[in-house]
């Protein structure tokens, strides 16, 4: 049932965000000031905000933005996370020993603290998110691909492969990181809700997306001036991020249970 509801979740979002400008006939920047911190009506079924600004356009809008984060984050974390990782773990030595104390130097500070150090140092901009979000989000993938490695690198079809003189980028490519991505599926899955949790963290503390471009971030932040006299601007991005993050860890609990071998 979690599963299907997960699917559900990010499959309506994913939709919403591909068409959704073609179904919602307003702009999000479209500003009406004479009916600003309108309620939901039949015109605006989300209402409008304290612009003028039509909420369920700016929604939308900022749907592209969270899974285009989410997507990007994830993606070229994992890529470099499985590299390092399954380096790490088949050449060990000093290698693997550099590559440890850099993850624990990263994994010493507290993510999202880290992320919004490297926002404020680098100015805040979409692309200088990702890149934040991209220098500790490898950590995880590396450590997973990692202890993946350490296990498969020992099994006899990868020793066949070794003793038959396959060259190191073979054996990786063929034989061990195949092997891992059962977990890092997982991770990615999981992962994406991390990035949208952040990514809204970072637009709400003003160093993600930048004004006039919709972010469920910078919606929440703009509509907690408005708790009391115009509720639904905090209701619903608050209301969207947590039912699509939960979307992504149904998705991932129910990957988790039926991919794993040991799963009863």
């Amino acid at each position: 049932m979690t599963r299907r509801l997960g699917i559900w979740i990010i499959a309506i979002t994913a939709a919403a965000a591909v068409v959704g400008p073609w179904l919602v006939h307003a702009d999000p920047s479209y500003q009406d000031l004479a009916d600003r911190l309108a309620a939901p009506s039949r015109e605006h079924w989300l209402g409008l905000d304290e612009l003028g600004r039509d909420v369920l356009a700016r929604l939308v809008a900022g749907a592209r933005i969270s899974l285009l984060v989410g997507i990007a984050v994830v993606g070229i974390s994992a890529t470099v996370g499985i590299a390092v990782g399954s380096l790490a773990g088949y050449l060990g030595g000093w290698f693997d020993d550099g590559i440890g104390r850099m993850m624990d130097v990263l994994l010493a500070f507290p993510g999202i603290l880290l992320a919004i150090a490297l926002v404020a140092v680098l100015g805040p901009s979409l692309t200088n998110v990702v890149l934040a979000l991209v220098t500790i989000g490898w950590v995880s993938y590396a450590r997973l691909v990692r202890g993946q490695v350490l296990k498969i690198r020992e099994l006899e079809y990868v020793q066949a492969a070794r003793a038959l003189g396959a060259p190191l980028g073979r054996v990786l490519l063929k034989h061990v990181i195949p092997a891992t991505m059962t977990a890092v599926t997982v991770q990615a899955t999981l992962g994406m809700a991390g990035a949208i949790i952040a990514e809204a963290s970072l637009s709400f503390l003003g160093l993600g997306v930048q004004p006039p471009t919709p972010s469920w971030g910078t919606m929440l932040d703009a509509g907690r001036s408005h708790l009391f006299d115009a509720p639904h601007l905090t209701l619903v991005p608050g209301a969207a991020i947590a039912i699509l993050v939960l979307g992504f860890n149904f998705a991932g609990d129910a990957l988790r249970d039926r991919l794993d071998p040991r799963a009863t």
